[in-house]
C-alpha cells in the first residue's frame, strides 16, 4: 500500500490560496484553473486538485499572486446603475469600475442588481465572502422599498408565512408600511435569504411596482450615513466580534 495516501497533504488547495489572496471565489478559481490560466512553479494546472505550500510560485495569466494578507471587509454605498460584476458583456459600468484606487482587489459579498442601491459588502478574501453569504448565519437583509400601487397591509402581513410565485417558493418576509403619499408608498422589507430579484417579484405579485430599492442592512452591518458611492472599512475588531470564535482567516 502507498503510505503517501495515508499522509495528510501538505499546503492548501490552490483554489483556496487564490480565494484567500482576494482574487476570486473558490468556484471561480476552479474555472480559471480548468481554463489553463493558473500555473505553479511555471507549470500550468489542468485540475484544481492540487495542494501548494507558501514556498510555491503561483501565477494567474503569468502574473505572480501575492501572499494573502489579513481578511478585511468594507461597506460600500452602491448607487443605482452599476452592475455588481468585475466585467459586463454589455459594457455597462460596474461597481468595481467606481471604487477608489486605494482599495486592494476586492470581491462582493452577494450582489445587488443594476437598479438596486445601498449596502454592498466588499472583501479582499474569497473565503470570508463565502462565510458571510452562508444561509446558516441567519442574518437578516433589510431594505427600504418605494412602491407604486395600492398597498394592502393585510397582504403584506401574510408574507410572513412565505409564498409561491410562478412556481418559486419564497421564505417568510417581514414587510411593513412606513408611509404613503398618493399612489406611492415606502415599505421596510426584511428577509433571511434573498433570491435574485425576490423583493421585486414578491411586490409585483401583490400588484405593486418597485421604483426604488435600497439595502440598509446585511446582518449586523448597517448602511448608516455612508454617502452614496463612499466606502468605509469595518474594523478588524468589529469583524471578529460579529463572526464569533471562528475568526476570518
Amino acid at each position: 500500500m502507498d503510505k503517501r495516501a495515508d499522509s495528510p497533504a501538505k499546503g492548501e488547495r490552490i483554489a483556496k490560496v487564490l480565494a484567500r489572496a482576494g482574487l476570486c471565489s473558490r468556484r471561480e478559481a476552479e474555472r480559471w484553473i480548468t481554463a489553463g490560466r493558473v500555473a505553479v512553479d511555471g507549470r500550468k494546472l489542468i485540475s484544481p486538485a492540487v495542494n501548494v505550500t507558501a514556498a510555491a510560485r503561483v501565477t494567474v495569466d503569468g502574473k505572480p499572486v501575492a501572499a494573502a494578507g489579513p481578511a478585511r471587509l468594507w461597506r460600500y454605498h452602491k448607487p443605482a446603475g452599476l452592475v455588481t460584476s468585475h466585467r459586463d458583456p454589455q459594457g455597462r459600468p460596474t461597481v468595481f469600475d467606481r471604487l477608489p484606487d486605494k482599495l486592494p482587489r476586492v470581491i462582493s459579498v452577494g450582489r445587488l442588481d443594476l437598479t438596486s442601491e445601498g449596502l454592498l459588502l466588499l472583501t479582499n478574501a474569497g473565503d470570508l465572502a463565502r462565510r458571510l453569504e452562508r444561509p446558516e448565519n441567519g442574518w437578516t437583509r433589510r431594505y427600504r422599498v418605494r412602491v407604486f400601487g395600492a398597498v394592502d397591509e393585510a397582504a403584506l402581513a401574510r408574507l410572513a408565512d412565505g409564498l409561491s410565485v410562478d412556481g418559486l417558493d419564497y421564505g417568510p418576509l417581514d414587510a411593513r408600511l412606513d408611509s404613503r403619499r398618493g399612489r406611492n408608498a415606502w415599505l421596510t422589507v426584511s428577509l433571511k435569504e434573498g433570491r435574485n430579484r425576490e423583493v421585486r417579484r414578491v411586490m409585483e405579485h401583490l400588484g405593486l411596482t418597485v421604483n426604488r430599492l435600497i439595502r440598509i442592512a446585511f446582518g449586523p452591518f448597517q448602511l448608516g450615513r455612508l454617502k452614496r458611492g463612499a466606502v468605509g472599512e469595518v474594523r478588524g475588531k468589529v469583524l471578529r466580534e460579529q463572526l464569533g470564535a471562528d475568526k476570518p482567516s
